[in-house]
């Protein structure tokens, strides 16, 4: 019967985040993947990855094995090291507001939802530094409707055309300095309103930060976190994706007491 149950809660979470009815006595359908174009929103993890400047590493793949064994297949196997925060990556609540959640902990809903995306390519094509304003997230509104509880939003800067080019991207490439980044994203105001009326399940960009360059006291990452929202950095293709309509499923490596870590992000849109 528990068994059942969970089936079903599984089944009514995705019939809410595509839109579909869940069977009320039948079964649950399995999810037709043929019914969605699949975008994948992840930078690959590699040597030219960017981190954040004052990290002490970036990702490294050395090779453990790759060649023949003694019994005549082939092996291959690799270790990775990386910092927790570089390349598409989840910030944990934990990783401004201390308490809350960690990696491993944060919610699956906050993770699998449907998805929103406001575009503001158009105005940080003339302001680097431009912030998503309450204005710009209510124009939204005006034109798509009210962004609902539990929905994850996305901003669209353009910035990941950028990617991985450092300075163009970060708006710097001075070593072991933050100082002089420019890079749009949420401003303040706009994020209260997601995070404390909207109650939004989690917030993703395309550029290195929920907070724009320039911030000095990351702001949009305290209110986040407060509020136990996980956010979602250095995403990319979100010029694939629709305003309203698209799923996401954001699902970072599980790691026990971390406070982010790598995330493979995609987003499930429908054909119709």
């Amino acid at each position: 019967m528990r068994r059942l149950t969970r089936t079903a809660a599984v089944s009514t979470l995705l019939a809410a985040c595509t839109g579909a009815e869940p069977a009320r006595s039948a079964p649950p359908a399995a999810l037709d993947p043929a019914a969605f174009r699949l975008v994948d929103l992840t930078h690959a993890f590699d040597a030219r990855t960017l981190y954040w400047p004052t990290s002490p590493s970036g990702f490294r793949l050395d090779t453990l094995a790759a060649g023949m064994t003694p019994g005549g297949w082939y092996y291959s196997a690799n270790a990775f090291h990386a910092p927790e925060h570089g390349g598409t990556h989840l910030d944990a609540p934990i990783h401004f507001a201390e308490g809350h959640a960690t990696t491993d902990r944060v919610a699956l809903e906050r993770l699998v939802a449907p998805a929103v995306v406001l575009d503001v390519s158009a105005k940080v094509a003339a302001d680097a530094d431009y912030r998503l304003t309450p204005q710009d997230v209510q124009e939204f509104e005006a034109r798509h409707g009210a962004i609902k509880p539990g929905t994850i939003v996305l901003l669209r800067t353009g910035w990941s055309t950028r990617w991985p080019d450092r300075k163009p991207y970060l708006g710097d490439d001075t070593p072991n300095d933050a100082s002089k980044l420019h890079f749009p994203s949420f401003g303040e105001a706009a994020a209260r309103l997601l995070v404390a009326e909207r109650k939004v399940a989690a917030i993703g960009v395309d550029v290195a930060s929920i907070d724009y360059g320039q911030s000095q006291d990351f702001i949009v990452h305290r209110v986040a976190s407060a509020a136990d929202v996980p956010g979602f950095e250095n995403l990319t293709a979100l010029d694939q994706l629709p305003p309203t309509g698209a799923t996401v499923i954001a699902l970072p490596m599980k790691i026990a007491g971390g406070s982010g870590g790598p995330l493979r992000a995609i987003a499930l849109v429908p054909r119709r």
